[in-house]
């Protein structure tokens, strides 16, 4: 894919003062996480990207430059030197939780019971435990024990 030197515009916030939807406003459409959880899972070429997302080439190439403007990605020279390849940037790598929550979610709610679906295992191959948000004390926390403030 050539270099572009056209940068993606700041975005729209939908909600300036939410942390949820200025995230969604970066990352929120479907393409933009596959592409995350991807290059989690070692894609690094515009090509290895299509092939596992069958995602069209004009969207490819709109949602690599928004995540590479919005440093989600970064763009280095292959190891063959003749290419370019994609990488995380420390921010792409912290949506690891938010990827491992949103499949964990997927696990017990998108599939029929028994039905065959892809595990994220370690590196010695044991299935990632759920995860459950806990106060520093270790009690669970969910939408009845937590609330917004508004920081004015």
């Amino acid at each position: 894919m050539p270099r572009t030197t056209t940068r993606t515009p700041r975005p729209h916030w939908t909600d300036p003062d939410c942390p949820v939807a200025r995230t969604l406003d970066l990352v929120g459409d479907r393409w933009s996480l596959l592409l995350i959880r991807d290059a989690m899972d070692g894609a690094r070429s515009f090509t290895e990207f299509q092939r596992r997302t069958g995602i069209a080439r004009n969207i490819l190439t709109d949602r690599l430059r928004k995540l590479t403007a919005h440093a989600l990605l970064t763009q280095r020279t292959a190891p063959s030197g003749r290419r370019r390849e994609y990488v995380l940037t420390d921010a792409g790598h912290d949506l690891f939780p938010v990827i491992l929550t949103l499949r964990q979610w997927g696990e017990r709610h998108a599939f029929a019971p028994g039905e065959t679906h892809s595990t994220l295992v370690d590196e010695h191959g044991t299935p990632i435990p759920h995860i459950q948000p806990t106060t520093t004390n270790g009690t669970p926390l969910n939408t009845h024990t937590t609330h917004v403030q508004k920081n004015r």
